[in-house]
């Protein structure tokens, strides 16, 4: 059953947890628009038995944890009061069958007649405003903010965590942002011009938390970027916690985040317009409106992170920033999907001063697979930066077993890479 503001009434729509932040501010969205919605708990053992118990072994692993977290929800709320969020996107990887696959799942345990909201990359996601009580536009750009402002946190507690001199401070201070956050954007009765003001004004509440963690701002810890299949990449459960894990041996991570992937499915939206001879219509314009509103509101979310986020600065255009640095390597318009963004996002990093790329995947992921067989040559083109695939399941990692000689690695590239990093002023 698709979703709709009908279909949700009296039901909590639950949000897989693939990003920590994004979930529970999707949630805080929904709820802000009237839908009562809740991110799924962080993935427990009993979550994993199910999603393994109820797969077949061929699923990739992001399958087994998101099947698991929701039937981990079934086992303590009513199927008549639960629906679930379960996005698409178009291309090689499996997530493209994930909404198949657990309505398929459901219907086999009985529940033929729980919602399920999944909109596709097809639109750019624009069927997230079809479940909303306010207008979809207004739906659309409000997650649009919860996405933006989840990456902002995340970022700051990267970049905070590996330096504080009292742990536990970063997280906490990440911890409170999100509580703050939620509040801004549960806040009902408020103009799109008044909630992003309310936002802003949140943000740089979080940014002061932030700035006033202990830490020591020591030049020189390799800078790791972090890029893969975006759940395995952003769901620390799945990982293993890589980024800790990265920062307990040294280093510090820059984890490309959900932002990127909007962008890329808007790039793709137009282009797709433009295939079926739709350059000038009311469609095209529309897409175009979108993506204008979406870089201003970005614009404002950031501002107050301007100091913070000097040296860190995402890329601003996609397809001159990323795609374009990829095309050697996987042509955008013969190739989709993260395979694609994590070449082009290892190019990008190279030139801010990256010391090296940690490429995450589930076990057996095509995007992994692939973009292994270009990283040789894409290193060598790039000064030899050097650039190592990690694989995860529900039983292993190769992280604990390579990181200490990946690390050895950055230091030793860290010596004569030809762009120098550019820090913000905090450090000495």
């Amino acid at each position: 059953m698709p979703s709709t503001p009908s279909t949700l009434t009296g039901r909590t729509l639950w949000i897989p947890r693939m990003s920590h932040s994004a979930a529970r501010l999707f949630a805080a969205v929904f709820r802000g628009c009237g839908i009562d919605s809740r991110a799924c708990e962080i993935t427990t053992p009993r979550a994993m038995e199910l999603g393994l118990l109820h797969t077949g072994g061929e699923e990739c692993y992001p399958t087994q944890i998101t099947l698991g977290d929701f039937l981990s929800v079934l086992e303590t709320h009513s199927p008549e009061t639960t629906a679930f969020m379960m996005p698409t996107a178009e291309g090689p990887c499996r997530f493209g069958q994930y909404s198949h696959y657990l309505r398929t799942r459901l219907e086999e345990l009985g529940h033929h007649d729980i919602p399920i909201l999944s909109p596709s990359s097809k639109d750019g996601y624009d069927a997230f405003g079809e479940a909303s009580t306010t207008s979809p536009l207004t739906m659309v750009r409000m997650l649009w903010r919860g996405i933006v402002s989840g990456d902002i946190l995340r970022k700051m507690l990267l970049k905070t965590r590996p330096y504080e001199t009292e742990p536990g401070r970063a997280d906490k201070a990440f911890e409170e942002s999100l509580h703050r956050m939620e509040a801004a954007l549960e806040a009902e009765s408020r103009s799109p011009k008044q909630q992003l003001r309310a936002m802003v004004d949140t943000l740089e509440g979080c940014r002061d938390l932030f700035r006033a963690v202990p830490a020591n701002y020591q030049k020189g810890k390799p800078l790791i970027g972090v890029v893969g299949e975006i759940f395995c990449r952003l769901n620390a459960f799945s990982n293993h916690d890589a980024c800790r894990t990265i920062e307990a041996a040294g280093g510090e991570c820059w984890l490309s985040d959900i932002t990127e992937w909007v962008w890329y499915t808007n790039w793709g939206a137009e282009r797709n317009l433009r295939r079926r001879g739709k350059r000038f219509s009311l469609r095209m314009f529309g897409t175009k409106l979108k993506h204008a509103l979406q870089r201003r509101d970005e614009h404002a979310l950031l501002a107050p992170f301007a100091d913070d986020f000097a040296g860190y600065e995402e890329p601003h255009d996609i397809a001159r920033e990323i795609l374009e640095p990829a095309e050697t390597y996987l042509p955008a318009r013969g190739c989709i999907g993260e395979m694609v963004l994590s070449a082009g996002k290892a190019a990008y990093l190279h030139t801010k001063g990256a010391d090296g790329i940690i490429d995450i995947s589930p076990f057996g992921c095509m995007n992994g697979i692939i973009t292994e067989a270009i990283y040789p040559d894409l290193s060598a083109d790039h000064a030899n930066m050097p650039i190592r695939n990690f694989y995860f399941d529900a039983s292993s990692s190769t992280l604990e077993r390579d990181l200490e000689i990946f690390m050895e690695l950055a230091r030793t590239y860290q010596g004569h890479k030809p762009f120098p990093r550019r820090y913000p002023a905090s450090f000495s």
